[in-house]
């Protein structure tokens, strides 16, 4: 380790980033024969790297997605049935900056959580700020917020998000407590930021879902008419992982 005073400056100031790239240049004498200015672009490129990255992280913390997702990953030859042209659109973040919903549709286990967490990661290096939550668990949470004083806090954090992804929609029939929680949700986000829900139910069903009909016309309107429709067909991926080699060979 360097001891020269420099190293204990870029040290007290942070700028760990740029005293590793020194130390990597000391260590090699055929960088001192670059200009000052290319030998400074280095370590500044260097510090810029590493705070970036320490962004990411932070970001994908906070999002809690559920899988260590990314489109880089995703199956596109695989046997589920979706539009790839859609999901390559939907990857470069033009709906976001849009304010635009996403609906993920389809069976169980065809890969709707994946999909939607690769989704949020893409938008995490992007940069936005990003959520991930399952709709049960959440309006269970804004239950217990009523309760306990959290509700107006949780609801403003909640509008702030850039991309709020809200797994399992239509799972459980709503209360009428779930139903007004959720439309002041959709309500402070319109226009502001972007939903992405996935749903095993079709979406002609999730107005009787729903279960009051006002409601329903208010929570729907804000969701689905500038909605993306990703859907997914095929068999459950789960259902293929639980087969043993024996069956997986017959």
């Amino acid at each position: 380790m360097y001891t020269h005073p420099t190293y204990d400056r870029l040290r007290t100031l942070h700028l760990i980033g740029m005293l590793h790239a020194l130390e990597h240049q000391e260590r090699h004498p055929e960088v001192a024969a670059m200009p000052f200015l290319e030998r400074l672009g280095i370590l500044l490129d260097a510090e810029w790297s590493l705070r970036d990255q320490k962004r990411l992280q932070s970001r994908l913390r906070a999002a809690r997605l559920k899988q260590p997702a990314t489109l880089e990953d995703l199956d596109w030859q695989g046997s589920r049935r979706f539009d790839r042209s859609l999901l390559r659109s939907l990857a470069s973040d033009d709906w976001i900056r849009q304010h635009r919903n996403v609906l993920v549709l389809g069976p169980t286990g065809v890969g709707k959580t994946y999909i939607a967490c690769a989704l949020g990661h893409q938008a995490c290096r992007d940069g936005y700020h990003v959520l991930y939550q399952r709709l049960p668990r959440l309006l269970s949470d804004l239950e217990i917020a009523h309760a306990d004083g959290r509700y107006p806090k949780l609801l403003q954090h909640l509008s702030k998000i850039d991309l709020l992804i809200l797994d399992d929609w239509g799972l459980e029939i709503l209360t009428d407590r779930s139903r007004h929680d959720l439309l002041e949700i959709l309500d402070d986000r319109y226009q502001t930021g972007s939903t992405l829900v996935t749903s095993q139910l079709p979406v002609e069903h999730w107005h009787d879902s729903i279960g009051d009909p006002t409601l329903a016309d208010a929570i729907l309107d804000r969701l689905i008419h500038n909605a993306y429709r990703l859907t997914i067909d095929g068999e459950s991926m789960r259902k293929k992982q639980r087969l043993t080699p024996t069956a997986q060979s017959a």
